[in-house]
């Protein structure tokens, strides 16, 4: 009974969903089949067997109605379908372009980390090699300085803001070629010892200036305890206000160097970049007049910009003052002649 009852929910709910043309032509039919009951029951055989007719009528319009919703419906899902195709195939078209375009990026990417990777691994290789060389270079240097001088007590390291073995053996070099009688220093330390050593074979001497009372301190011990002392002075010049022309600099005291003539060889190793821009520049300005006639000026560091163009201005502002083209190394040999005219001109 109970499934009876839910077979007529079921059909009754089915009812309400019926369209107006549904309901219509439903309730045509049930009332033909009631007037043919009707007409079969009253004898009325030819009315029962029109309205039979009718009712035959009305079930074929409803097929026809069904078949054309059928139809309809059909119609509507291969459109469904060919835009749900034509979408596939969009989105497939999509991918494989998206694909397409990623492993071409990604094969440009690799291409481009592995010459990347390749530069950077001959970089590397280079550099190794230029490490190794300059390694062996200074190796040499140092067995050679050993060779020529043996210290009496143990030598300060080289390298860092010292002079390396390479530059220090040419800087040596030059002292035997030139033999000076006076040698100032801008600037102590390492170079200050090995200097000291040179010119003690020939009776030369050395100044050093340095602004740094520690390294001051420092050398003069080590001067001390290679015995050195007689040879190499250290004097404290602290740093002062340098004007030439509109520019201001940051050099030596000129006090420190008031008593010196006759410098046959300036190196020029200070002050340090530190203290200022072209912290070099006011040497030649300063010193040129306490220059012997015949004088080599060596200038450490001649790499960077600012001693490049120190060198610069002084070669093309000083008489007599020319470049040594044939030195190598980090530094710049500087040959001054001073002329008749100079000579009469600072004498005045």
């Amino acid at each position: 009974m109970s499934s009876l009852a839910d077979f007529g929910r079921r059909q009754s709910a089915k009812l309400l969903t019926l369209t107006r043309p549904q309901a219509v032509l439903l309730m045509v039919g049930f009332l033909l089949c009631l007037g043919v009951s009707t007409a079969a029951l009253t004898g009325h055989p030819a009315l029962a067997a029109a309205l039979l007719a009718a009712v035959l009528g009305v079930v074929l319009v409803g097929m026809l109605h069904l078949s054309r919703w059928v139809g309809s419906l059909h119609r509507g899902n291969q459109s469904a379908l060919r835009e749900v195709r034509t979408t596939l195939e969009h989105l497939q078209r999509r991918l494989v372009a998206a694909t397409e375009s990623e492993r071409i990026s990604a094969g440009e990417r690799h291409a481009e980390l592995t010459t990347i990777v390749t530069k950077g691994h001959r970089q590397a290789q280079h550099g190794t090699d230029l490490l190794l060389r300059a390694q062996s270079r200074e190796i040499e240097a140092m067995f050679q300085l050993f060779g020529e001088f043996v210290p009496r007590a143990p030598m300060p390291s080289s390298g860092d803001f010292a002079l390396n073995p390479t530059d220090l053996l040419e800087l040596l070099h030059l002292i035997a070629l030139k033999q000076p009688r006076l040698v100032l220093e801008l600037g102590s330390g390492t170079s200050t010892v090995w200097i000291g050593y040179a010119l003690e074979k020939f009776g030369g001497r050395l100044i050093s200036l340095d602004h740094d009372h520690g390294y001051v301190k420092k050398t003069r011990a080590l001067l001390t305890a290679h015995s050195l002392a007689a040879t190499a002075e250290v004097r404290a010049a602290p740093l002062a206000a340098m004007p030439i022309g509109d520019v201001s600099y940051q050099w030596y005291d000129p006090a420190a160097v008031a008593d010196l003539q006759e410098v046959e060889m300036l190196l020029v190793d200070g002050p340090p970049q530190a203290t200022g821009p072209d912290a070099r520049f006011p040497a030649m300005h300063v010193l040129e007049r306490r220059l012997a006639a015949n004088a080599t000026v060596i200038v450490d560091d001649a790499n960077r910009p600012d001693e490049r163009e120190a060198v610069r201005r002084w070669t093309q502002t000083i008489t007599g003052l020319t470049q040594d083209k044939s030195i190598l190394g980090r530094h710049a040999v500087l040959l001054y002649t001073r002329a008749e005219r100079n000579i009469a001109a600072i004498s005045l």
